[in-house]
């Protein structure tokens, strides 16, 4: 049986074939945002007067179904980006988290690195990102080969793309290329849904030193960056805590305001 990500990246395959039909890599290089130099995911994640946080705008998601369809993504954004926010994660997969290109694009009217979270498999994708705005774009080495991500890393970098590489497991830190800037250690386990915080710290620790580190999902409190950021973590990424809110902005802002007293 097939887990989800196996299913996702099946339907994504599908997906892409049919969007380099509709939308040819010659159009997409005339997008008046392919040709913008993307911000620096470094230098925004180490901004002493930014969070290093990585807020998501996220409608829904397999495990958690519906988690909010009525935020608009220019309003939640734009106070991600107001409130201190390092870099602003957007869900572009439309089948499975209910999310599209269109979403990057108006998220785009922020002047900080916006994230293309998305399952890439082909390079056309990086190429897509570029074009609809993004500055950063997510490897996922569960569903990609070191090959793949060391050639898709390449590309991106040649594009001008900011490069971060997910990891769950021990055996996918041998995924990290020199092209890879940022690493991101999973706590979600994508076949089960699992959450355990204290994976971030143990992979962490043998994360190459050049590598900024973030971890991802299962944040909900100012002391989990407080430990994580004594850990050696920059980075943050944050999604469903803002999102389930009514207002995901606001409570961003409350957020920022909890950790700044700790």
């Amino acid at each position: 049986m097939k887990n989800i990500l196996e299913t996702i990246i099946a339907q994504k395959r599908v997906e892409v074939a049919q969007r380099k039909m509709n939308m040819p890599i010659a159009i997409l290089e005339k997008e008046i945002f392919f040709h913008r130099t993307p911000y620096s995911f470094r230098d925004f994640l180490l901004d002493e007067n930014r969070t290093g946080i990585i807020a998501e705008f996220k409608r829904q998601s397999p495990s958690k179904g519906i988690i909010n369809n009525s935020a608009e993504v220019i309003d939640v954004t734009k106070d991600y980006a107001k409130y201190g926010a390092g870099a602003i994660s957007v869900l572009t997969d439309q089948h499975f988290f209910g999310g599209s290109l269109g979403d990057l694009k108006n998220a785009r009217i922020n002047p900080i690195p916006i994230l293309r979270k998305d399952f890439i498999i082909d390079e056309y994708q990086l190429i897509e990102s570029k074009a609809n705005g993004a500055d950063i774009i997510l490897l996922i080495a569960a569903c990609l080969s070191m090959k793949e991500v060391k050639t898709l890393s390449l590309s991106a970098k040649n594009l001008g793309l900011n490069v971060l590489l997910e990891i769950h497991t021990e055996q996918e830190l041998q995924h990290i290329c020199d092209e890879v800037d940022v690493v991101g250690i999973n706590n979600r386990n994508l076949k089960d849904f699992k959450v355990d915080l204290e994976h971030s710290i143990k992979l962490g620790k043998q994360i190459p030193a050049n590598k900024l580190r973030i971890a991802e999902s299962g944040i909900n409190d100012v002391y989990a960056i407080k430990m994580l950021r004594q850990q050696g973590f920059s980075g943050f990424l944050i999604g469903e805590k803002f999102m389930k809110e009514s207002n995901p902005g606001k409570a961003f802002k409350t957020f920022v305001e909890e950790l700044n007293v700790a």
